[in-house]
């Protein structure tokens, strides 16, 4: 959970990305991860920031006791909810993750392409790992992606 119940927009300047990581909070839950080029008007103190910071600079972090909020279909929820049992470090194909949803067949084209859809609806990447995931869509700009894999080592 995010320890700061207050409602808001927070970014800070990431040197690692080369770009801002913005959250979007309500209620305690996180609604959005975005990394924007530039930002205005934002809160620039946050725990989660602060996390996300070491994260970037190469501490381990699953980021498991932080709640997003999952406000879309089932199908999609599951799928995402799939991706946060990949540890850090490691990643899964495609198939392998639509083996880890519940109701999807990995031998079935349409349920591969939900699964590849669903990941790119992630509202929260990092908190969401869908960076770990091969040969699907990715819920953050390729650049940031490629950053996360050469953190993670993966």
């Amino acid at each position: 959970m995010v320890a700061d119940e207050t409602a808001g927009i927070y970014a800070r300047e990431s040197p690692v990305l080369g770009r801002y990581v913005q959250l979007g909070i309500a209620q305690g839950r996180v609604l959005s991860v975005e990394f924007p080029d530039d930002v205005t008007d934002v809160e620039t103190d946050h725990e989660l920031l602060d996390r996300i910071e070491a994260y970037l600079g190469g501490e381990p972090d699953e980021f498991a006791d932080v709640t997003v909020a999952m406000t879309m279909p089932t199908t999609t929820r599951e799928v995402l909810d799939a991706v946060r049992e990949i540890p850090y470090g490691e990643s899964a194909s495609i198939e392998q993750l639509t083996r880890m949803v519940p109701g999807r067949d990995v031998d079935e084209e349409s349920d591969l392409a939900a699964v590849r859809d669903a990941l790119g609806e992630n509202p929260a990447p990092i908190l969401i790992p869908t960076h770990r995931v091969r040969g699907g869509r990715a819920g953050e700009p390729a650049d940031v992606g490629e950053t996360l894999h050469s953190i993670e080592g993966i």
